[in-house]
């Protein structure tokens, strides 16, 4: 019997006798000509160590010609440093004899670092050694490989002495740099360059090397590298990009990296350095998309009117309706045509009206006719002569309270961005008996002026006036119209305006939080000094109910606005807040937190936000507000990872960790964080995740997964979703809240009658509308305290969405903004980052002719050559011109 140990020797000693057979075999298998080139090389190799300086450099030359000359497979290593491995070893001895600085020993140091490729042990670093070693800088003549492997060396090299000493000196390594680094942008190996740069800190040397073929590929790596950089060194590479861009004037690309850093200054030079006027138009329209108003002071008088228009978005309802026209849709629709109660076996065949359903219905009628100028609820004409029906009374008067402050404000939505049009038809109810009613159509004027920026300013003249009214009521409907419809505009007047009201101890909660929210969302992302002020005095003077109340949660809510998405510009005000009352402090330094880093996809940030959310409490019986942090915590999670889509992934798997061991309050965050990472993108999994959640036996997170399911397909008519809130309007019949939240919901799937979006980000860069991610934050922290809020008195917060309202649209016009219709392929974008040659962005396209609806992860590209677009990314509006060189080909 042979033991286990006896069979591993036999099977050892088997091995070595296949190895030594094998080298014969190969010995054997050399070819004629390999032969030759390995005595060859042996020959050369012994000369090159010879005492003859003259003779050594001759064999030196032609061994290096060997080696530069010789082909091979991609998968092969070359012949000449196959040959020479076995002398490697020897021929870094004889290098260390040769006198130092000698044309000898450079060169053979020279081929050293060549031959260390694939002959040094892992590590040892040997290529870069014999290279500063031969002082030789030149690398280009070695090829692709060569360089990649220097230049992973140098990465390591410089890492190890920054380790030592921050201060050390990196000139020997930085002369390599600065020969490899153009050689790999000049040769197709733009990521190579830009990792290598990366590593070394030296991006200067990017900006320097571009050039119109390589900027496309190189920038795209470098925005694509951002997200995975701590602050500040990401702003640097978003620089970098932004510099690159404007050298080679891709002014529009320059611009959407911009929008990405949030600067205006930046925006503003863009502007400033083009000369084409159909190219600043072209910039206005993308800035007009964002919501982002630029000073055109040293435009010219004819031009400067003209890029106003465009960028104040006078003309978006024209082109809303035009889009509305094209596909069919504008037959109005009435909840009912949402609701569909007959698909469903209800008990009770004929509904009955109450003051909840009334207000439902004014909601989801706003948002499926939202923009379209007509509907069967608000805007129709009553019959005075038929007072028999009371259906004869105008919607707004079927309701009671607030209900009318909803109707009113309906009338808005439905009239959106068309200011000429829709501010008459508004202004009659200015003049009702009714308090409420004023207050909505105050409301209203807000409503319609959102995003649209008019020289008289109409809004604010009628709101302004409103704002110190007598009655409570009317300034709500005044105090929120002005956050709306200057949402992202930072106007001083507004703040002006605002300001005295938030700061206002005497004033009630309600009414200064709002004033607070309304100012917060004006000026989103400015961190203004004088607001910060005001609203942590206010936060300071207040007493601890109110702070625990959900108005003090509100001016919380407010105070971060004001620092969205400018990262470390916080800390300040956070330690500030920190010395706020007990009941209070976590729940702000998380807010301003989350706001700070939204859409920045921060993992530093993120992880913090998921120790938060495992924090547990010891005690038996924790009050609500010791545990409120955690909520946002969760939320906090969807709002940062939303901007990055491997982040964006991650985050769907650490919420489904949280809803499995988290605690109550950060689970009921959880919905919300779903909803903020797929705002209008109604993916599977997530709705079956929601529609889990909606039959949670914890009320609060039912509440939150239903105004989730809402904003996840909001504008998208899902078929799926719109079923699932079929069966959930009757599983819940009995219960008016949650009835109330379907019904919302239901709304929100229909917006627009699925032309409108909420998403913030834009689809080609993932740049952050700021204003959008403003109104759908301040929403979804509502919902946390869904009950005090959205559920109860205040659901006009739910026309904070509307600055987040966009068509999601491709339309090409011509320089005079004239609809041209053009020829597009649309599919599904594909990641071409890094990738070699030319690839399609696009899969699976369609031929469409525009304008043409763009579904959440769908791009567009021109499907003629008869136009030039004067944007290469197809989103929004873009400008179109006949292609001089075109000629058309008879079939």
């Amino acid at each position: 019997m042979v033991s286990a140990s006896d069979d591993n020797k036999k099977r050892d000693g088997d091995t070595q006798n296949g190895n030594a057979k094998n080298d014969v075999n190969v010995e054997e298998e050399l070819s004629e000509e390999d032969k030759a080139l390995k005595e060859n090389l042996e020959l050369l190799v012994t000369r090159a160590k010879d005492v003859d300086e003259g003779l050594a450099t001759t064999a030196l030359e032609s061994i290096r010609t060997e080696i530069r000359t010789a082909t091979s497979s991609m998968t092969s290593v070359p012949k000449p440093l196959k040959f020479l491995k076995e002398h490697y070893a020897g021929l870094k001895e004889h290098v260390d004899t040769l006198p130092k600085g000698s044309g000898v020993a450079a060169l053979l140091a020279d081929i050293l670092s060549v031959l260390a490729m694939t002959s040094a042990e892992p590590g040892s670093m040997e290529t870069l050694r014999f290279k500063l070693q031969s002082g030789v800088k030149e690398v280009s003549c070695w090829g692709h490989e060569y360089s990649r492997h220097l230049a992973g060396e140098i990465g390591d090299e410089y890492a190890t002495r920054m380790e030592k000493d921050s201060k050390a000196d990196m000139s020997d390594l930085m002369s390599l740099v600065e020969e490899i680094v153009p050689w790999n942008m000049a040769h197709n190996a733009e990521p190579e360059a830009v990792d290598l740069c990366l590593e070394v800190g030296r991006l200067d040397l990017i900006e320097g090397a571009v050039d119109e073929n390589n900027c496309g590929r190189a920038c795209l790596y470098l925005l694509s590298c951002a997200s995975y950089l701590p602050e500040p060194e990401d702003r640097n590479v978003y620089m970098c990009a932004y510099n690159s861009y404007m050298k080679v004037r891709f002014s529009t690309h320059a611009l959407r990296v911009a929008l990405k850093m949030g600067d205006v200054g930046l925006m503003g030079q863009v502007m400033s350095s083009v000369e084409d006027p159909l190219e600043k138009k072209q910039i206005a329209y993308i800035l007009g998309e964002a919501r982002v108003w630029i000073d055109l002071a040293e435009e010219d008088e004819s031009l400067q009117e003209e890029l106003q228009a465009i960028m104040g978005n006078t003309r978006l309802s024209e082109r809303y309706l035009a889009l509305a026209r094209d596909l069919d849709v504008m037959e109005a629709k009435v909840p009912e045509d949402v609701y569909k109660s007959n698909l469903i076996e209800s008990r009770s065949s004929h509904p009955v009206e109450s003051a909840s359903g009334n207000i439902a219905a004014s909601y989801v009628n706003a948002f499926i006719n939202a923009g379209f100028g007509q509907d069967k609820l608000v805007t129709v004409e009553m019959d005075d002569n038929d007072e028999s029906s009371s259906k004869s009374v105008h919607w707004i008067f079927r309701n009671k309270s607030l209900g009318k402050l909803a109707a009113a404000a309906s009338l808005g939505m439905v009239l959106l961005w068309d200011v000429e049009g829709g501010l008459p038809k508004v202004d009659r109810f200015l003049y009702a008996s009714d308090h409420m009613v004023v207050s909505g159509a105050l409301l209203a004027f807000g409503i319609i002026a959102s995003g649209v920026t008019d020289e008289v300013d109409p809004a604010f003249a009628v709101l302004s006036e409103y704002v110190e009214n007598e009655d409570d009521n009317v300034k709500i409907g005044a105090i929120w119209g002005l956050g709306i419809a200057y949402a992202g505009r930072a106007k001083e007047d507004v703040k002006d305006a605002l300001l005295p009201v938030a700061g206002n101890s005497d004033m009630s909660m309600e009414l200064a939080s709002l004033a607070a929210l309304s100012t917060g969302l004006s000026y989103t992302g400015t961190a203004d000094g004088d607001i910060v002020e005001t609203i942590l005095e206010s936060l300071m003077l207040r007493g601890e109910l109110e702070l625990d109340s959900v108005h003090g949660r509100n001016m919380a809510h407010a105070l971060g606005m004001l620092f969205l998405g400018n990262q470390d510009a916080v800390e300040a005000t956070i330690e500030v807040a920190k010395t706020l009352p007990e009941k209070t402090c976590k729940y702000t330094c998380n807010v301003l937190d989350m706001f700070a880093y939204a859409g920045t996809g921060d993992v530093l940030k993120i992880q913090q936000f998921l120790a938060t959310c495992g924090e547990e409490y010891e005690d038996e019986e924790v009050e609500p507000w010791q545990t409120a942090h955690q909520s946002v915590a969760a939320l906090a999670i969807g709002a940062i990872a939303g901007g990055e889509e491997l982040g964006s992934q991650m985050a769907h798997r650490a919420l489904e960790h949280i809803l499995q061991y988290g605690g109550q309050a950060a689970k009921k965050g959880v919905p919300l964080a779903l909803a903020i990472l797929n705002v209008s993108n109604p993916d599977v999994a997530v709705i079956d995740t929601l529609g889990r959640l909606s039959h949670d036996t914890d009320e609060q997170v039912v509440m939150s997964a239903l105004i989730s399911l809402g904003i996840v397909g909001a504008g998208t008519n899902n078929a799926r979703l719109a079923g699932l809130l079929r069966n959930l309007s009757l599983y819940y019949s009995k219960d008016v809240s949650m009835l109330f939240l379907v019904r919302i919901s239901q709304g929100l799937v229909h917006s627009g009658k699925g032309l409108l979006t909420l998403n913030p980000y834009s689809a080609s860069t993932k740049s952050m509308h700021r204003p959008a991610m403003a109104g759908l934050l301040t929403i979804l922290l509502a919902s946390l305290d869904m009950p005090s809020s959205i559920g109860g008195k205040m659901h006009y917060l739910l026309y904070g969405l509307v600055p987040a309202l966009r068509p999601r649209m491709l339309m090409t016009v011509d320089e005079n903004g004239a609809a041209v219709p053009v020829p597009v392929r649309v599919g599904q974008a594909v990641d071409v980052v890094a990738q070699a040659g030319k690839p399609k962005a696009i899969t699976g396209f369609q031929t469409h002719t525009t304008p043409v609806l763009l579904a959440e992860g769908e791009r567009a590209e021109l499907g003629t050559e008869k136009y030039k677009p004067m944007s290469s990314v197809l989103e929004g509006t873009v400008i179109v011109k006949e292609n001089p060189d075109y000629v058309e080909i008879a079939e």
